[in-house]
Parts: structure tokens; C-alpha cells; sequence
């Protein structure tokens, strides 16, 4: 795995991957801003939504938005940790290597 790789905010697994996200409610668009170093040395892919945060909404359009970036389904997007954080972890289901690929296309865009 080389430098960068270690530093990207997302891990592929078995099962898809797993992406630490600070998420900005109302933040006027929906879109993916690249990514981030947070203060403790944790990189986070950045993230706003439209949606307030009441009662999940903003949970909601954030797997939403993930999901039709990553061409799958809404289903295939939860949020595992966080839920009331604007640091979270989200769980993507499907090919680990294609949607890590995807990924750092969408974090490059957001720069």
C-alpha cells in the first residue's frame, strides 16, 4: 500500500467500503468537496447536503448523494457510526476495488 493509499479516508473490505465522511448539513448543494485532514491526523471525505439535520434527513441525502455518485443502489449505503455526528462512517456495499476507484475520482473532482 503505498503513502497515499494509507492517508485516503476510505478502507475497501470484503464486502465494499467503509468511508469516514464530515458531513455539512444546509450547506446550500449537495455535493462532495474532496478531502480533508481533520486536526487528530484523520483524513475525512468531505461532504454537504441541502437537507437539515432533523430527524435523519441529512443522513438520509448524504447516502443518498453517495449512492448516485457510486452508481448503486440508496439500500447500499448506511450509516454505521456517527449517525448524530458530523464525523461519520458509512458502509458502501458492492466491489471494494471499483468503488475505491470511484472514489478517489470524486475526491479529485471536489478539490
Amino acid at each position: 500500500m503505498s503513502a497515499a493509499e494509507q492517508h485516503e479516508p476510505w478502507t475497501p473490505d470484503a464486502h465494499g467500503v467503509v468511508v469516514d465522511v464530515r458531513l455539512t448539513p444546509r450547506g446550500g448543494r449537495d455535493a462532495i468537496d474532496g478531502v480533508e485532514r481533520r486536526a487528530d491526523g484523520r483524513n475525512v471525505l468531505k461532504v454537504r447536503v441541502r437537507a437539515a439535520p432533523f430527524e435523519g434527513a441529512a443522513n438520509a441525502a448524504l447516502c443518498g448523494l453517495i449512492a448516485k455518485r457510486l452508481g448503486v443502489a440508496v439500500r447500499d449505503v448506511t450509516v454505521v457510526a456517527g449517525a448524530t455526528s458530523r464525523v461519520k462512517r458509512i458502509k458502501v456495499s458492492g466491489q471494494g476495488v471499483a468503488l475505491v476507484t470511484q472514489l478517489r475520482r470524486l475526491a479529485a473532482q471536489g478539490k
